[in-house]
């Protein structure tokens, strides 16, 4: 998380060199053509075995990037076992998945489609099913100079995809780059969110998405509940209930929250959060004031949405 840190720091404006929250980048280099060929893959539900989901299916990119069920729903019905995080701004996050068993964007993009319970594919059936589109022979072709659609290149697209999936210029990045002030009851709500801790794991370019914390630091969370956390990964009793921290940005756009969708609204979240991992009670007034802080944090809609 420290090495995180010093490198989001390296790259902020000397105004901006005390505050532990970066802008998202105006203009991330994408490969727009491969893009626009992984957002039709993105969509459509050719992808899985009874052609019932799409990857759009659980991450709903046009309101918040996530699911607003409390798990997903794939193939032949089947529900998923923990809360489908935002794929907005995924990129930026140094794991992928709730226990961070994905390093990369490449690697989370095959763990969906090879699931039973979400797309129910495996690499041939995809590549084989891509490869009889007319359609896709055509956009292979004009994106990567070949008709041998191999299933590494649909994922290579899929990620390109991802990869534009950015909500740049929210209101609290103007903010930090001067353009704009925050009203007084924002900045306290700022202030707060410093103040109590909550900057602590909720930092850098994502507000968060840079470390492994437990949930239930001060109070003990839901140890009776079983879900696929950090312990998983490690085999170490200690990661029992350790998650990946999730991104603040959108956070008013992703609602249920946390791994099991235990919160309904913001509110709700906040007052979980500062009991189990903060070990205080916030007023009605401190919340209402983060709460707008955090509404602070919506971006606008990835450049690569508008010509879909």
């Amino acid at each position: 998380m420290i090495k995180w840190l010093l490198l989001s720091y390296f790259f902020l404006l000397p105004l901006l060199a005390d505050e532990p929250i970066v802008p998202i980048p105006l203009d991330e280099p994408i490969d727009i053509p491969k893009a626009k060929l992984g957002q039709e893959l993105f969509f459509d539900t050719l992808l899985s075995r009874d052609n019932s989901t799409a990857c759009v299916s659980c991450h709903d990119i046009y309101s918040g990037g996530a699911d607003e069920r409390s798990v997903s729903i794939g193939f032949n019905g089947a529900k998923g076992n923990i809360q489908a995080p935002t794929v907005l701004n995924a990129r930026y996050n140094f794991k992928q998945f709730w226990n961070g068993r994905a390093n990369t964007l490449l690697e989370q993009a095959t763990g969906p489609l090879s699931n039973p319970t979400e797309h129910n594919m495996d690499p041939k059936k995809v590549q084989d099913r891509v490869s009889l589109s007319n359609k896709y022979k055509k956009m292979f072709k004009e994106v990567y100079g070949t008709y041998s659609i191999t299933y590494e290149l649909i994922l290579d697209a899929i990620v390109e995809f991802e990869n534009a999936l950015t909500t740049p210029n929210a209101k609290f990045d103007k903010y930090l780059r001067g353009e704009i002030k925050l009203t007084h009851e924002e900045q306290e709500g700022y202030k707060l969110f410093k103040q109590y801790g909550c900057i602590t794991c909720h930092n850098g370019i994502n507000v968060g998405g840079n470390s492994f914390q437990k949930m239930g630091t001060f109070v003990a969370y839901n140890a009776s509940t079983t879900f696929p956390d950090r312990s998983e990964i490690t085999h170490n009793m200690e990661d029992i209930n350790v998650f990946k921290v999730p991104t603040l940005r959108n956070i008013a756009k992703t609602a249920p929250y946390f791994h099991d969708a235990s919160a309904r609204t913001l509110k709700e979240a906040l007052s979980v959060m500062s009991k189990h991992n903060l070990g205080i009670e916030l007023s009605n007034q401190e919340s209402d004031k983060i709460i707008l802080f955090l509404e602070t944090l919506s971006g606008e809609a990835p450049k690569i949405l508008d010509t879909f």
